[in-house]
């Protein structure tokens, strides 16, 4: 799953880049840099909406494994024979549930700042386009926005990384196969 979520960052950033040198004069296609943005910035929702559950979800997963083991309850559903000492186990979930905190902490308000930055440049990028704000606005959005897209890019991808590690070595410690989440 993080290949293929560093896949749609990859296809993000190519857009908004793009989108980015049409508008500034570098690239010429037959249709201008706005039909570009709408494309690039519908397809930055969905890659920043999958990347963000991504990391919640395997927030989630060790948390309610933690939980699991913490509680000593319902401890058939991660084995099938559960072991008299449980301090091994929580020792190291507890471990990977700070990891993947520490990811989700350090990832989801860089997508949160990539959607409204991008959602304003958007917006008054039709302002602009009516004549209701100055291109300065719109364009020091737009470096925003782009400034925001390339740091939260390169912690997503560093944060994908580990988390995909980390969930990697979960599975391993209580024997879950590698396609069930």
């Amino acid at each position: 799953m993080a290949y293929l979520l560093r896949t749609l960052i990859i296809l993000m950033v190519l857009l908004i880049g793009a989108t980015s040198m049409t508008a500034l004069g570098w690239l010429s296609f037959s249709f201008s840099h706005i039909k570009l943005a709408i494309a690039a910035f519908l397809f930055t929702m969905f890659a920043q909406a999958f990347v963000m559950f991504y990391f919640i979800g395997v927030s989630r997963l060790v948390s309610n494994i933690y939980q699991i083991l913490t509680s000593g309850a319902n401890l058939e559903e991660l084995f099938e024979d559960p072991p008299k000492d449980l301090d091994p186990y929580v020792k190291k979930t507890k471990q990977f549930l700070h990891e993947t905190t520490v990811g989700k902490r350090q990832t989801v308000p860089w997508t949160m700042l990539m959607l409204v930055l991008g959602m304003f440049a958007f917006l008054l990028g039709g302002a602009y386009d009516t004549g209701m704000v100055s291109k300065p606005i719109h364009s020091g959005l737009a470096y925003g926005f782009i400034a925001a897209m390339l740091i939260g890019s390169v912690r997503q991808w560093y944060y994908l990384g580990k988390a995909h590690k980390t969930l990697r070595k979960l599975k391993s410690l209580f024997s879950i196969s590698d396609n069930a989440m």
